[in-house]
């Protein structure tokens, strides 16, 4: 419990909503595709810090179901560089623990797309690292609309806490229906820093930030009376206990014991 208590809080589960690498390539005079390729190298940065700040699940905002409104040729360009990334991060993934998800509809995707994401999602399946979520297709109004009747939306993952931190790159200061639901009580941070010269440091000034901030629930303060948030809110998902795997590996590596101690921590209310 000693160990627990020197540990700033971090967020359970991070979304981001990966915003600025078109406007990144066009003030640089380059084709708006550039910058979509530059993001993925900002996407590599950020995993790996997740995984070693002992985050949970990350959540990333690729594709919403409006940026089908973009021309032809620049989406077709953003479908293969989503399949090109898939195909080559999966071994990696592999090797480091990361478990690979994607939310939103698939039958707008191309076939090599949709092979690509079946192919992560299972080849992955075994990670207990980090549990990265890609939204391709993605709009949480069509999702909680769907979530009532049939839907083509890929189904829910367990295992997924409500989001404890948002984060927008770009500048701009909304959240273009990204995880309405699941950001009911997540702390939002903006930056106007765009998306590809986001860095593995800028995430660790988001947590910092995060670290700062007074989460009360609907509740007030201890230092005017109020009580802290122990009642448990009913979680959005269910969370898995972690494999004997798992536990047996975190003494040699600081990133899982800093996520099992956190994950144990007594009086952390849940999300």
């Amino acid at each position: 419990m000693m160990a627990s208590t020197l540990l700033p809080p971090v967020p359970r589960h991070v979304a981001i909503i990966m915003d600025g690498s078109g406007r990144w390539a066009v003030r640089r005079g380059l084709r708006r595709v550039v910058g979509h390729r530059r993001g993925v190298r900002a996407v590599r940065g950020v995993v790996d810090r997740a995984q070693v700040r002992g985050i949970e699940a990350l959540t990333v905002f690729a594709f919403s179901e409006d940026n089908w409104r973009r021309p032809p040729a620049e989406v077709d360009e953003l479908m293969r560089l989503f399949t090109g990334y898939l195909e080559g991060e999966c071994a990696q993934w592999c090797i480091k623990g990361v478990r690979l998800s994607v939310i939103g509809r698939r039958d707008r995707l191309p076939q090599t797309l949709i092979r690509a994401i079946a192919a992560s999602e299972a080849g992955t399946a075994a990670g207990e690292r980090v549990h990265v979520r890609l939204a391709i297709d993605y709009s949480s109004r069509s999702a909680i609309r769907d979530s009532i009747g049939p839907a083509s939306f890929a189904p829910r993952p367990t295992g997924v806490p409500d989001v404890d931190l948002l984060i927008r790159t770009g500048g701009e200061r909304r959240l273009s229906d990204f995880l309405l639901w699941e950001c009911a009580w997540a702390e939002l941070y903006f930056t106007d820093i765009l998306w590809p010269d986001f860095t593995p440091a800028d995430l660790d000034r988001a947590l910092d930030d995060f670290d700062r901030r007074e989460r009360r629930f609907g509740g007030l303060s201890p230092a005017v009376g109020g009580r802290s948030p122990q009642v448990p809110r009913p979680p959005l998902f269910d969370r898995p206990e972690p494999s004997p795997q798992f536990e047996e590996s975190k003494a040699s590596d600081p990133g899982a014991a800093r996520w099992m101690s956190k994950a144990r921590r007594d009086d952390r209310p849940p999300l």
